[in-house]
């Protein structure tokens, strides 16, 4: 990485936690081959301070932020306006500089979300999303896209859920058959033994402890009834791969981590804060694996 000088630019993340993001890795590896003098750093963040942040970074003149857990639609408050499918989804993962020292919203998760599926045919397929977050509305806006058949939301909030089912078929195509499921009041298994794709958004699985079935996504016991046609596609990136991703290639089912997620929205947003268009994505990928491999 070039040297930080009086002169150089700052760009960072926003949530919590931060530590382990790869982010600043794969960024600051961009930056250096695009000649750029900026600096991403991450910056760990609680909730109560969320909007008093966002406008001191916005003071001292950050080029940009991305937003990550838990933060995404509590930012929306510290936004003066957003992008049309940031303002849809009710999401934001990126902010870009608005004069007036305001924040732009904008939302880069949906195309890079849908990066890694562009192989594979999802029409007329079933497809669950664990979780009703922030990613999840920008999951859930990708795959309205694909003519899916049936998407299932699982969550154990039921506020949360019917909140986001009802938001959810507001802006869904009429061909969409959406049902939301509290997995605490109802057995996922047989959703889950009929599902082609299944996407958990939740932070669940980021530690690295090996042989916690509290650390897979609705725990162990429930991938027992996984079929080997069933997709993978786990949004955390580390570790790489997460305990819930092992089982899935237990039962030989197609694997996907969030590592091609976090390069392609990341880039996205390099996109919107430099008004450059050839970021090297290749760079930012090889430089996030050569971290997590050390």
């Amino acid at each position: 990485m070039t040297t930080i000088t009086g002169k150089t630019s700052l760009v960072g993340l926003l949530g919590k936690p931060v530590n382990h993001s790869l982010s600043p890795i794969m960024h600051n590896a961009a930056y250096n081959e695009m000649g750029l003098d900026w600096c991403y750093v991450a910056i760990p963040c609680d909730d109560q301070n969320l909007e008093k942040v966002t406008k001191a970074l916005r003071l001292i003149n950050f080029k940009g932020l991305n937003v990550t857990i838990p933060h995404k639609q509590a930012v929306l408050k510290a936004c003066k306006k957003l992008t049309k499918s940031a303002n849809n989804i009710q999401a934001v993962n990126t902010l870009i500089p608005e004069k007036n020292n305001q924040w732009i919203g904008a939302n880069t998760d949906i195309d890079g979300f849908l990066m890694p599926l562009k192989k594979e045919n999802l029409t007329n397929k079933t497809v669950i999303i664990i979780g009703c977050g922030g990613s999840a509305r920008a999951v859930f806006m990708g795959l309205n896209n694909l003519n899916i058949k049936k998407i299932v939301i699982i969550s154990r909030n039921d506020n949360s859920l019917d909140s986001f089912v009802i938001n959810m078929k507001n802006l869904a195509n009429n061909n969409i058959s959406i049902e939301g499921i509290n997995n605490k009041k109802v057995d996922v298994r047989p959703f889950i033994e009929e599902a082609d794709l299944i996407v958990n958004t939740t932070p669940v699985g980021m530690s690295k402890e090996e042989n916690d079935s509290e650390n897979i996504p609705l725990g162990y016991e429930i991938w027992k009834s996984l079929s080997n046609k069933t997709i993978l596609y786990d949004l955390i990136y580390t570790p790489r791969p997460t305990n819930w991703l092992k089982i899935g290639q237990e039962k030989n089912c197609l694997t996907i981590d969030g590592l091609d997620m976090l390069v392609e929205q990341g880039a996205l947003s390099i996109k919107l804060w430099s008004g450059f268009h050839n970021v090297p994505t290749e760079i930012m990928k090889s430089s996030a694996k050569k971290h997590l491999m050390v």
